[in-house]
C-alpha cells in the first residue's frame, strides 16, 4: 500500500532498497487504521509522494525540509509548506516569503511552490502524512525511515547539493549528509513561534544560489507568481 502513489521509479528502487520491510509493512498497516477509523489524512493519498515524484533524485538541486503537512483542509499538497494557489498563505509561508523579500527582494504572493519542484527543489517534509486538526501526530510511525532513505540516497549522488534544514525535526538529519560535498543550511522553523530566533536574516535562498552557481550549475528562480524587483542573488 504505501508505495501505490509513488510513481518515480528510481525513487521506487532506491526506498524499497533501503528501507526495511517491515517498517514499510508496519507504516500501512497504521495508516491503513486511519482509514479504517475514517479519519481525515492530509495531504490526499495520491499526494502522500508528489515531493518525490515532482523531482527523480539525478535532477535535485535544493531539498527544503519541514516537519509534517498542513493539518488544515484544502492546504496540503505534499510539498513542505507549498499550499494551493487559491489558499490562503499559511503564517509559516508568509515567514519564508518575508524573509525571501528581504534576501533577494523577491515578492511573492502565491503559496503554490511547484514552481520550485519544477526546478530541482525538493520540498520534503520528515513525516509525510498528518491526521485533520492534530500536528505531528503521525510521527514516529515510520516515515522517518523513509525519509532518512531518501537524505540517504540523495547524500550519495554526484551532483553537489545545498539542504536547506528548517526547525530541530530536519536538523536532526544533518548526520546523514557529507557537509564536506553538500551545502548544509540551518536555521529555525519559519513558524512565528520561532522565525525570529535566526531564521529572519538567516538568507538561505542566496546562499544556496551562490552555491549551485559556483558548483557551475543553474540558480533557481525563486519566484512563484506576480513580483517586485526579481533577483537571484
Amino acid at each position: 500500500m504505501i508505495f501505490n502513489t509513488l510513481t518515480s521509479q528510481h525513487w521506487q528502487t532506491e526506498l524499497r532498497t533501503r528501507v526495511e520491510p517491515a517498517v514499510l509493512q508496519e507504516l500501512s498497516q497504521f495508516l491503513q487504521q486511519q482509514i479504517n477509523q475514517q479519519k481525515t489524512i492530509y495531504p490526499p493519498e495520491p499526494l502522500w509522494f508528489e515531493a518525490l515524484n515532482r523531482v527523480s533524485p539525478d535532477q535535485v538541486k535544493v531539498v527544503i525540509l519541514g516537519q509534517d503537512p498542513y493539518h488544515g483542509p484544502g492546504q496540503a499538497q505534499g510539498l513542505s509548506f507549498s499550499v494551493p494557489a487559491d489558499q490562503t498563505i499559511p503564517p509559516s509561508l508568509r515567514n519564508i516569503f518575508r524573509e525571501l523579500s528581504t534576501d533577494l527582494q523577491i515578492d511573492n504572493h502565491c503559496g503554490d511552490l511547484t514552481v520550485w519542484a519544477k526546478q530541482g527543489v525538493l520540498l520534503l517534509n520528515t513525516v509525510l502524512t498528518v491526521e485533520a486538526g492534530q500536528p505531528n501526530s503521525h510521527a514516529g510511525q515510520g516515515w522517518e525511515r523513509i525519509t532518512d532513505a531518501v537524505l540517504e540516497t540523495l547524500n550519495e549522488q554526484a551532483q553537489p547539493i545545498v539542504f536547506m534544514l528548517w526547525g530541530a525535526h530536519a536538523q536532526k538529519k544533518a548526520t546523514r549528509l557529507n557537509e564536506r560535498r553538500h551545502c548544509i543550511l540551518t536555521a529555525p522553523h519559519p513558524s512565528p513561534l520561532s522565525a525570529h530566533r535566526g531564521f529572519f536574516g538567516c538568507a538561505h535562498f542566496s546562499l544556496a544560489n551562490r552555491f549551485l552557481t559556483d558548483q557551475g550549475q543553474s540558480a533557481i528562480d525563486w519566484r512563484t507568481g506576480e513580483t517586485s524587483q526579481p533577483s537571484l542573488f
